[in-house]
């Protein structure tokens, strides 16, 4: 009997090793991670500058607390404010810590301008963590349920409709931020269109309002530029980040520029982990192996190929209804509920993820190969047409009869 609180329906197999995009499980058996830990793992597994620069920073000083100076803490802030254009950051160890972050700045602001009770423009589908807060603000009735009372102050909209974030700018004087993911993960791998964050960014400019953006899974080098945002030519007041800054060591920041970056002060906020010295080196190193290997231009590339392929090999199935994304967040939106591919994949050496019940979720390592790519198309794209064949086959029969 496992003593480990029934959170997760985890899937019938333990990993004990892994290298770049493979992993291996305790069975020996080998899988291709086409997840990466959830957008984690962007420079795969066991890289070895980064095993290297782990046993070192871990042989020198593990923690220390924020209590004091930590050299390593501020270098990896000037190189996150180097790459984003922000000039603050506040380190912790999750993305719902960081969104945590990023709503009490929100709030303070709003507090600064004499507003009693601050609101924050939340997006439906939406995902921002399971912490209290992060849970109110995200758009999903499924992962609340049950913990109610949720906290005020989130106003919802529809994502992708700059109209309706124009009806709250005009009913409701007391929002003082827009928080929205520029590709919703959790939510499908929905995408905004192309004039939304510009649409965005004017709207709280006319009004004063926080532009927040939550790239804790579309940053890092995932849509083949360090963030999501850097598609335009719009910088966010605040930014938050996690997932694979630290590539599987638990490091989250919460970024701002302009007045956000000067809110917080000596007991405005704190983190007993956040930023010490291991995580920050897991960071830096994973940062130079972003860059210094060109990952960024290889996840574009990888993920053309990749949305190509799937197209290409899924045309023409009444079931599959959208194949998107940017860079290395790929969805496959299909017209029936397949979780059951998840385990299909698995059997078949692959590991994929569902999410929203219809979306096929695929992460893979930054530095995926063009052999890699067809080979999970390969792999996937053969399931899901016998997936599809077997859940159309009786409507087909029905229809006949």
């Amino acid at each position: 009997m496992s003593h480990v609180m029934n959170t997760y329906a985890r899937l019938p197999v333990a990993f004990e090793r892994g290298e770049g995009a493979w992993l291996w499980d305790t069975q020996g058996r080998r899988y291709l991670d086409a997840l990466a830990g959830i957008a984690v793992c962007g420079v795969g597994h066991s890289h070895p500058r980064l095993t290297a620069a782990l046993r070192e920073q871990a042989g020198r000083l593990v923690h220390t607390s924020n209590l004091y100076g930590i050299t390593l803490q501020e270098q990896l802030a000037d190189r996150l404010a180097a790459i984003s254009g922000m000039e603050g950051v506040f380190f912790c160890n999750s993305g719902c810590e960081a969104n945590e972050a990023a709503i009490k700045l929100a709030r303070y602001y709003g507090h600064q301008k004499g507003i009693e009770a601050p609101a924050i423009v939340v997006m439906e589908k939406a995902f921002h963590g399971r912490t209290i807060a992060t849970l109110s603000a995200t758009g999903s009735r499924k992962v609340q349920a049950g913990f109610e009372p949720l906290v005020a102050g989130f106003v919802r909209v529809p994502f992708d409709d700059l109209d309706a974030v124009k009806r709250v700018a005009e009913n409701n004087r007391g929002v003082v931020a827009v928080m929205v993911e520029l590709i919703q993960g959790e939510g499908g791998i929905n995408i905004c269109h192309a004039d939304y964050l510009n649409g965005l960014r004017e709207i709280c400019d006319a009004h004063g309002w926080l532009l927040v953006l939550d790239e804790v899974q579309s940053g890092m080098g995932r849509t083949g530029t360090w963030f999501a945002f850097q598609h335009s030519r719009v910088n966010p007041d605040i930014m938050t980040l996690a997932k694979g800054l630290g590539n599987g060591v638990p490091i989250g920041a919460c970024l701002a520029r302009g007045p956000a970056a000067k809110l917080f002060k000596p007991g405005s906020h704190g983190s007993t982990f956040g930023g010490n010295p291991f995580a920050c080196a897991a960071a830096l190193a994973t940062l130079a192996i972003i860059e210094e290997e060109g990952l960024m231009k290889n996840a574009a590339e990888m993920g053309d190929f990749l949305r190509a392929g799937f197209q290409t090999r899924l045309a023409g199935n009444a079931g599959v209804k959208e194949v998107r994304g940017q860079g290395l967040m790929i969805g496959i939106e299909l017209a029936h509920a397949c979780n059951d591919l998840v385990q299909q994949a698995l059997d078949a050496g692959l590991l994929i993820n569902v999410t929203v019940d219809t979306v096929v979720r695929l992460l893979p390592p930054l530095n995926f190969t063009r052999e890699q790519c067809e080979m999970l198309v390969d792999t996937l794209a053969p399931l899901i047409l016998d997936f599809l064949s077997r859940q159309t086959a009786p409507h087909f029969a029905a229809q006949s009869a």
